[in-house]
């Protein structure tokens, strides 16, 4: 059951990420089922790569709110940024001039999965200023991974996010976040760094392919 709240699975791939062939209408379609209130498309590498769900936002506008973000590669490793696009970027920018990049423009960054061996930032998180949150529960990351991102943002006082990071529609809401205002395109990046949510892990992963 989902809290209280308004509960955004933020991190989402689907096709568009060039990495699996999930739908994106059946991962709304999933979101809904499953009761959260939001959905963000953070596919990989590119922000135009979820241009395609646009038309999606309108149409399932009063069931879901259908948000965008990138999940951007940095030197180092792997995070989530929303309200800012970032193609204009140079790539595999170094994170903290990601990070400065994307707090000038008034968006917001997270690490997401941390301590995924190959992709997370490991303990450079640990002396990077700026960052809006830490994803603290990953969907396709085993506990041990995510308890150290946990205990990464408690050492920094940061909040922590939970996001899916589904690469197929039955992965989607294994983990969320619960915002306590409602949440708009406008306002995601606003109420990130302002820290008023909470992180959710189902406990109903469908893989936990990383561990």
């Amino acid at each position: 059951m989902i809290r209280h709240g308004f509960a955004i699975d933020l991190h989402v791939h689907s096709r568009h990420s060039e990495d699996n062939d999930a739908d994106p209408e059946e991962c709304i379609a999933r979101a809904i089922e499953r009761g959260l209130q939001g959905i963000a498309f953070t596919e990989h590498y590119s922000y135009a790569a979820s241009a395609a769900i646009e038309p999606l936002r309108e149409r399932y506008r009063a069931s879901l709110l259908v948000l965008r973000g990138v999940e951007f590669s940095a030197a180092e490793g792997h995070c989530l940024v929303f309200g800012v696009d970032t193609d204009r970027f140079p790539r595999y920018a170094p994170v903290d001039e990601l990070v400065r990049l994307v707090n000038e423009r008034g968006g917001a960054v997270v690490p997401s999965h941390p301590y995924r061996g190959g992709s997370g930032l490991g303990d450079r998180i640990l002396s990077l200023p700026g960052i809006a949150a830490i994803e603290g529960h990953n969907g396709c990351n085993a506990g041990g991974f995510n308890r150290l991102a946990l205990e990464a943002a408690r050492r920094l006082e940061l909040p922590v996010t939970g996001g899916s990071d589904a690469h197929s529609p039955a992965e989607v809401g294994a983990c969320f976040t619960v915002f306590r205002e409602r949440v708009t395109a406008d306002t995601l990046a606003a109420l990130l760094r302002a820290g008023d949510y909470e992180a959710v892990d189902d406990g109903r992963r469908s893989r936990g392919l990383f561990r």
